[in-house]
Parts: C-alpha cells; sequence; structure tokens
C-alpha cells in the first residue's frame, strides 16, 4: 500500500496540506472577515477559538490513533481489525463530544470570566463559542472518517471536502456577518461543517470496501478501546496540556488591552500558515512509520524521521521569513492600526525561532507517538509548557514588561528546549523496544 521513498512522503504530504490549511481557514476566516466590521469581534473569535482548539486537539488525537492503528492492522493484513479500531474509535469520540457540549453550554461564561477577557467582548466571545460547540459531534465524526479516508491513502479526497467547506463558509459569512455579525459567522461555520460530514461520508461509502456496517455495536472491543487510549490519552494529553498553557498565557495576554489580543489573533493565523506543512509532512511520516512498524521494518524509520525533519523546519522558517518580510502587507489585509501592524512585525521576528523548535517538534512527537514511546516525551511536553512557556511567559511579558513579544520569546524558548529532548530521545532509540 505505501512505497517507502521520499517521494511516497510527498505525494501524501501535499493533500494533507491543503486539507489542514483549509481546516485552520475554518476558523481563521471567521476572524478574517469580522476585521472588517470590528477588531473587539476579532479578540472575541480569537478567545472562543482558544476554548475550540482544545477540543479539536482531542478530537485530532483520537483520529491520529484511529489511523495509526488502522495502518498497523493494513500493514498486518487485518482488515478485520480495522474494521474494530474505526467502531471503537466513533463510540468513543462520540460520547465524549456529547459531554463536552454539554460542559460548554453550562460553564462558557465562568471559563472566560476565568482568563480575563474585557467585559466589552464577553458576550460576543461566549455566543460564538456556544453556536460553534453545539456541532462538536458533527466535527468528531468528520475526523473519524476522515481518519479512515488516511489509512487508505485517500488524502486527496479529503482535500477536496475540506475546499468545498471553506467554500461554503466564505459564501455564509458573507451573507450572514452583515446581518448577524459574529453570531453569523458561528452558523456559516457550523453549517460547512455539516455538509462536509454528509460529502465525506459518501466518498467513504464509494472509495473504500469498508461499509457504515462497522458502526454495529458487536464490533465494539474494550481491548481495542485501551489500545486506542494507550495512543490517543499520553498525545491527547500533551496537546491538552499544551493548549491549557496557551489558555493561560491567553489570560496574561488578555490584560494588554482589545488591540493586543487581536494582534495575537493575527500572529497565530499566520504563524498556522508557516507551520502547516510541518503538520503535513509530520502526519505523512507517521502514517509511513506507522506502516513500517506495523510489517517490523525498523531500519528505514530513522533516515525517514530525519529527513522530515530538516524538510519541515526549512519551509516553517522559510515562510515565516518571507511573512516578516512583508509583514505590514499581509497584517495591513485585515488591519491598518499602526500598533498592531508595528506589533504583529515585531512578533513574527521571535517567531522565526520558534518555528525552528516547532517543526522538530510536531514531527518527532508524532514519529514517536506512532511507534508507542508516548510516555517520557508526552512527560516532558507536559513540564516545559507549564515551565518555561508559562513561566517565562509570566516572567517576560508581566514581570519585565516586554508585552506580547516577550511572550513570544518564552514560546520560542519552549519549543527549541522541547526540540532538542525530543532529537536526544529518538537517538537513544527506546522506540524500538516499545509494544502497544
Amino acid at each position: 500500500m505505501y512505497q517507502n521513498t521520499s517521494k511516497e512522503v510527498f505525494k501524501m504530504s501535499v493533500p494533507i496540506f491543503f486539507e489542514l490549511l483549509l481546516q485552520l481557514l475554518v476558523g481563521n476566516i471567521d476572524q478574517i472577515m469580522v476585521s472588517r466590521y470590528s477588531q473587539g469581534s476579532v479578540a472575541a473569535i480569537n478567545n472562543g477559538n482558544q476554548i475550540m482548539n482544545i477540543i479539536i486537539i482531542v478530537l485530532n488525537c483520537m483520529s491520529v490513533a484511529t489511523t495509526i492503528l488502522i495502518t498497523r492492522a493494513f500493514g498486518a493484513g487485518e482488515k478485520k481489525q480495522a474494521k474494530i479500531v474505526a467502531n471503537v474509535s466513533v463510540y468513543l469520540l462520540a460520547s465524549f463530544s456529547i459531554v463536552v457540549t454539554a460542559g460548554i453550554f453550562i460553564f462558557n461564561r465562568a471559563i472566560f470570566r476565568g482568563l480575563s477577557i474585557p467585559k466589552e467582548i464577553l458576550v460576543e466571545t461566549s455566543n460564538y463559542t456556544v453556536i460553534v460547540a453545539s456541532f462538536i459531534l458533527i466535527q468528531a465524526l468528520y475526523q473519524i472518517i476522515a481518519a479512515i479516508l488516511r489509512s487508505y491513502n485517500l488524502m486527496k479526497e479529503i482535500t477536496i471536502v475540506a475546499l468545498i467547506m471553506n467554500g461554503i463558509n466564505i459564501v455564509g459569512n458573507t451573507i450572514l456577518i452583515k446581518f448577524y455579525g459574529i453570531v453569523g459567522a458561528a452558523i456559516s461555520t457550523d453549517f460547512s461543517k455539516l455538509i462536509g460530514l454528509v460529502i465525506i461520508t459518501v466518498v467513504f461509502l464509494k472509495k473504500t470496501d469498508m461499509d457504515l456496517s462497522f458502526l454495529n455495536i458487536k464490533y465494539f472491543s474494550k481491548k481495542m478501546a485501551k489500545r486506542l487510549m494507550i495512543i490517543a490519552i499520553p498525545s491527547g494529553g500533551e496537546a491538552l496540556s499544551y493548549q491549557l498553557s496557551q489558555m493561560y498565557i491567553l489570560r496574561f495576554v488578555n490584560t494588554f488591552g482589545v488591540a493586543v489580543i487581536a494582534s495575537r489573533g493575527y500572529c497565530n493565523m499566520l504563524a498556522n500558515i508557516a507551520y502547516v506543512y510541518s503538520m503535513a509532512i509530520a502526519q505523512a511520516t507517521q502514517i509511513l512509520v506507522g506502516y513500517l512498524y506495523g510489517k517490523g521494518d525498523y531500519k528505514s524509520i530513522g533516515t525517514r524521521v530525519r529527513n522530515s525533519c530538516l524538510i519541515s523546519m526549512a519551509v516553517s522558517v522559510g515562510l515565516t521569513i518571507l511573512m516578516l518580510i512583508n509583514s505590514d502587507t499581509v497584517v495591513g489585509l485585515f488591519t491598518n492600526e499602526r500598533l498592531i501592524l508595528d506589533l504583529c512585525h515585531q512578533v513574527l521576528f521571535v517567531e522565526i525561532v520558534l518555528e525552528i523548535g516547532r517543526s522538530i517538534n510536531i514531527t518527532m512527537v508524532k514519529c514517536l507517538i506512532a511507534t508507542g514511546d508516548v510516555n517520557v516525551p508526552v512527560i516532558f511536553c507536559v513540564f516545559s509548557a507549564w515551565v518555561i512557556a508559562v513561566g517565562f511567559s509570566y516572567v517576560f511579558g508581566i514581570r519585565l514588561g516586554w508585552g506580547l513579544v516577550g511572550i513570544w520569546i518564552a514560546m520560542a524558548c519552549d519549543e527549541c528546549l522541547r526540540g532538542i529532548a525530543f532529537i536526544i530521545r529518538f537517538l537513544q532509540g527506546k522506540w524500538k523496544t516499545v509494544r502497544v
């Protein structure tokens, strides 16, 4: 099914890149399109998306675990096992989605007050988040179907569906934001996700030999649920811890005012563009590593991981430098406020260093997860995210008064330290002896 070549990784990564870019744009398009009306609305969506990012990360981790175990099953020639994996994933994520949605409906105001959100944007933030969160279950089902399609190497089809979703979201925003503001943006986002689920289900039925019979409860396996959780919980715990630390850091940013909050939103948007290919090549490499691991071919894994790290670093850093050089033009598409333009330029300068560490982290973590070596990397991630990222953000951003730039410096320290640690861990070769 897969060939262990650089050409194969590139072919796999390109559609994943466009899929991820389009997925990121679903949230970012809302910020871009409301920026013409209100910077306060941009700040509100930025805070709402921070909550939603935590949920999406958990969904992604489960879908990644699904892809890993299905590709392992294919590598071992066990198609029935793949159907069991898909079944367990759906039921676990559906349960998670229902519980989280209820939690957001009940506690959203309390969460946002805890984040020190300015009072003038609290209502907008709450309304946007509640409406978007009401479709978490739809997004979870979409993620599982997409994970199965990735296992069949059907990345191009996923990309086309993501493109359609974004087109629907843009059209919906154009119509609804004008009349309903930020609430219109949230409704448009939900509608695009619903249409995306319908289309990707049709693709699944037409392009794979696994019909919807996998949803039958008879395929549910407690043993498989445990295997999924062994992969998903550590990686999900790492990602969740990172997002929670980012949410705590956002609490610092919220004390700087609406203009700085909006600047953070724009910088995060540009950072997403910079590292999205790192995520794509990491996912492609992870799928291939999972397949090689299932076959027992460990010899090829080291070279593949090293090459992927170098490529992702070159692309991420190169894109960041390009955006830095043209920062006034790029950020000027969203706002003409000089304070925001200058602040984004300073942050993008620090972003260059941050992307060096992040590109390594993204690739190394996914590959270590694919081999089952997750516990030590996850523990270090949790430590670094809270001690380095949060601790230094307070010191640099608040105590020393460096503001948003100081917070970005702290996050760069966190990413680079973890990058070095993961390289050392991989070179030690512990992953060769792990069994999941």
